[in-house]
């Protein structure tokens, strides 16, 4: 019987471990390195040890140091939830080895499935459908496009589509860099690279008494940089021949490897309903809450029982009931590049509405650092169909208060309402066709509109204050000023800059906004009236930043002075570091005094679990080259300089 579980981990899956554990009575630890020593999941555990430092490799990818927290903390078991050392069958038999229970697979069984090229040759030996792999040494322009995978690993880390022959050699090498860096293997293949195919999915739970059920299917075919952003199970629109093949596929995979706990089968089901063995992840995923929903069953509570020897409840699944939607919630911002943002959490609030679940490791207050992967938390949405689902997290999202750093919340509900996905039209080439339209920047006239508010309730903190409540209707203003007062604001991430107008009156507050009437206004939430419609607006401001949230959308806006300083600009064709990172590589030859083309890839920076490239401003010559391999830069840091080539006023020729 377990009695007090180490979780190897951290953030939301760390938190989500130990709720279950609390509801089955079971002690919990907590692993936290020095940037986590206040993270909620340390203040979630009953006991946590502290593995100093900061970087991954030095703190939760230390199995010794983890086994080591184990037995100084009492623990008898370890679960080493997703990410880091949970598919290492090295940690796994370290872990056993030092006497405690492993919630997992046989280690025998991870050590199968650890390399995606021996997990296709058991898979294709038990009968499970594959892709051809294709020799990239022998590849020709009949094979294109090609999907350059790494053999260890998974997160999209080390993926490459290559569809020119003559991009290959380049592409092969710049995988195996990135793979032998997250992974410490630089082994890659390559495979035939399905359009439009769809990521589907089975979960698989398995005990020790032969026991094996197939949990239905995921979709996860909505995917940046090769990882997924909204899953959801059942898999829409899949014929009931094809599902029955892929839970058949998923059962066959488990029995190949003795296979116990939890797990994932993954394939790609091509646009003519083929489906192909992708990898099997043993471990518990990131969107298990969906077929949690779905089947009304916690797998971690699974999970625990079947590493203690019980057999599964009966020979078959429960029955599943209704659709869920999971949306990880990321602090990135999509419209560049997909960049990870740090800093202060200042808030985060999801609506508590019956069928509406959060996952999350934060809380407002909490710091988001450089070390870690940047989702912030997983909002889950269970309903009687899949319409009720989608609309459902829509809904919640959309009135969630998310303050401080950019993440891609607009750009899920966008997601969830495009008609491709309301349709159930999915593949992985999602974001590559819709992106631009996902981030376009909102409609103008609503982000004034929120500057507005935004303005008002300024004007109502320095203004009232001293009234019930700080809230001010008509007749609340005295010593009125006679000249208009004036707010500028940048709009956040887009940059778009609004003056707002407003003077105090005797019968109120009257704004230069267009059609717009200001009901009332207090510290935090104004009413304002447009086109004879009344609308709310919650402000909260922070540190020179105004959060506006309503009932249709949130706004970020910076306060600008009235007037710019001239001497705030950076010099032309310098290339800063867009968050704190590590400079992982160089392009070839790249040197002071080379030239360059614009959008060429100048410098690759590693940041919070991925890589990001650091193109070329315009055409001319690199004048300066402050970065280097393994150099660690800050925000904002200047990396290089390029410099146009100016046009000498006398060789120009008459028109």
């Amino acid at each position: 019987m377990i009695t007090s579980l180490l979780v190897a981990n951290r953030g939301e899956i760390a938190c989500r471990i130990f709720r279950t554990c609390r509801a089955l009575g079971i002690a919990t630890v907590a692993v936290y390195s020095d940037a986590d020593a206040g993270a909620l999941h340390v203040r979630e555990a009953d006991t946590a040890v502290r593995l100093p430092g900061a970087a991954p490799a030095d703190t939760y990818l230390r199995g010794d140091l983890v086994v080591a927290a184990a037995l100084a903390a009492g623990a008898d078991a370890v679960h080493p939830g997703y990410g880091f050392l949970s598919e290492n069958a090295d940690f796994a038999a370290a872990v056993q080895d030092a006497g405690l229970r492993w919630i997992g697979p046989p280690v025998k069984a991870i050590e199968l499935m650890a390399s995606k090229t021996r997990a296709k040759e058991l898979m294709a030996a038990a009968g499970v459908p594959l892709l051809a792999p294709v020799d990239p040494a022998a590849a020709t322009a009949e094979d294109l496009p090609l999907l350059l995978k790494a053999a260890a690993g998974g997160g999209g880390r080390g993926m490459r589509i290559v569809r020119e022959l003559g991009d290959l050699p380049g592409e092969l090498t710049a995988a195996a860099a990135e793979a032998l860096s997250a992974f410490g293997d630089g082994e890659v293949f390559a495979e035939p690279y399905v359009e439009r195919g769809r990521h589907v999915e089975v979960q698989v739970m398995a005990d020790e008494h032969d026991g094996v059920w197939a949990l239905g299917t995921r979709d996860c075919s909505l995917q940046r940089r090769h990882q997924k952003v909204i899953e959801e199970a059942p898999a829409p629109g899949l014929p009931d021949g094809l599902r029955e093949r892929l839970h058949e596929a998923a059962v066959a995979a488990a029995r190949a490897v003795g296979y116990r706990g939890a797990g994932t089968v993954e394939f790609l089901v091509a646009a003519d309903g083929r489906p192909y063995f992708l990898e099997m992840n043993t471990r518990l995923q990131v969107e298990h809450p969906v077929t949690e929903a779905v089947f009304g069953l916690d797998l971690v509570a699974l999970q625990l029982r079947t590493a203690e020897g019980e057999p599964l409840p009966s020979a078959e699944p429960p029955a599943p009931a209704g659709h869920a939607v999971e949306a990880r919630l990321y602090a990135e911002d999509p419209a560049r590049d997909w960049q990870p943002q740090t800093g202060a959490l200042l808030s985060l609030e999801v609506p508590d509405e019956p069928g509406v679940r959060l996952d999350t490791g934060y809380t407002g207050g909490d710091t988001i650092g450089v070390h870690y992967d940047p989702m912030l938390a997983k909002v889950i949405a269970h309903a009687p169909t899949r319409t009720e689902a989608v609309r459902l997290l829509a809904r919640a999202l959309e009135r969630a208060r998310v303050h401080g750093p950019v993440t891609n919340r607009d750009l899920l509900v966008r997601s969830l309402r495009h008609p491709d996905f309301v349709g159930a039209r999915l593949d992985t080439g999602f974001y590559e066709r819709h992106l631009a339209e996902l981030t376009a920047p909102a409609d103008e006239a609503a982000v004034r509109i929120a500057a507005t508010a935004a303005a008002v309730v300024e004007a109502a903190r320095n203004t009232v204050g001293k009234t019930a409540g700080g809230f001010a209707r008509f007749g609340a203003w005295r010593n009125l000023p006679s000249q208009p007062q004036i707010r500028r604001y940048r709009s956040e991430p887009d940059g778009r800059e609004y003056e707002i107008s407003y003077r105090p009156t005797r019968d109120g507050l009257e704004v230069g906004t267009e059609g717009v009437r200001v009901v009332s206004a207090g510290r935090v939430r104004a009413t304002l009236d447009t086109g004879g419609v009344t609308a709310p607006f919650h402000v909260a401001v922070h540190d020179g930043r105004a959060y506006v949230d309503t009932a249709s959308g949130a706004y970020t806006f910076t306060a600008l002075p009235r007037f710019t300083d001239p001497a705030d600009r950076t010099e032309p064709g310098s290339l800063l570091a867009p968050m704190p990172g590590t400079v992982v590589r160089l392009a070839d030859g790249l040197a002071e005094g080379a030239a360059v083309e614009a959008g060429q890839p100048l410098i690759w920076l590693e940041a919070m679990k991925m890589e990001h490239r650091i193109l070329a401003p315009a055409s001319g010559t690199l004048t300066a080259l402050h970065a280097a391999p393994g150099l660690q830069v800050e925000v904002g840091a200047l990396l290089a300089v390029v410099t146009e080539p100016t046009t000498d006023p006398s060789e120009e020729q008459p028109v």
